[in-house]
């Protein structure tokens, strides 16, 4: 893909009136832009298609009294595959619902789009897995944001925990915790979903490749991203059974 100044993918999009959508707009260069498309809704439309979510392309923007309007765009690609697979769908949604939640107007977030691209590419153009492939996401994800979980030492008594070594995950406190320390509300966590979760932090998108799903401990993750993130996250994150 060439990026450019005016590169971005629609997250969200809301009907207005009745052949406006209000668009919000996520900029690697400038965050957050939340954009009317005028008359996008018209069958003719020269942007009907950048106007739906998921649309990635060129969008040129007239600015006044702080509001943007959508004056054109060039399509770079729809991610149209998505939805002919529901499940698919699902998570390709959850992916925009998250970015959607922590990007900021004016700040430049370039290593979490190009988090998003990478992964709805895999999840559009691969048979991959879903559950591998959003468990990745969110340890990245979790590395942008600050909130990288601590996967080698105990949380609570700091020993080092062996690698062939279950333990147990501590939601709240942001990573694992030993046999002798965990309490009923830690999750299990197996050794080698921690060892996935390490290899994923250092190594990145290849780790994800062909993961055997009971490696990648998805609901783990979700669960303490979501958690971090609290108040930020949107409703209608829903995804298909874990």
């Amino acid at each position: 893909m060439q990026q450019t100044e005016k590169t971005a993918i629609v997250l969200h999009a809301v009907n207005y009136r009745e052949n406006d959508r209000m668009l919000t707009l996520f900029s690697p260069t400038r965050g957050r832009i939340d954009a009317m498309a005028r008359g996008c809704r018209k069958p003719k439309s020269p942007i009907l298609n950048a106007s739906e979510i998921f649309a990635l392309g060129d969008y040129q923007l007239y600015e006044k009294s702080g509001r943007y309007t959508v004056v054109s765009a060039s399509l770079i690609e729809t991610f149209f595959a998505l939805r002919e697979d529901y499940d698919r769908l699902i998570c390709g949604t959850y992916l925009l619902g998250m970015c959607n939640a922590v990007i900021q107007e004016g700040q430049p977030a370039q290593d979490l789009f190009s988090l998003l691209l990478h992964t709805l590419s895999r999840l559009t153009f691969t048979d991959q897995e879903w559950r591998p492939l959003l468990c990745g996401f969110l340890v990245h994800f979790a590395y942008d944001q600050g909130i990288q979980p601590r996967l080698r030492h105990c949380m609570r008594c700091g020993e080092r925990i062996a690698d062939i070594e279950n333990a147990f995950f501590d939601l709240r406190g942001g990573g694992v915790v030993c046999r002798k320390c965990h309490t009923a509300s830690d999750l299990p966590i197996s050794s080698a979903q921690r060892l996935w979760l390490m290899d994923a932090q250092k190594n990145g998108s290849a780790t994800w490749v062909n993961t055997p799903e009971k490696h990648a401990p998805f609901g783990i993750m979700r669960k303490y991203v979501e958690l971090q993130l609290g108040s930020r996250l949107r409703s209608g994150l829903s995804l298909p059974e874990d």
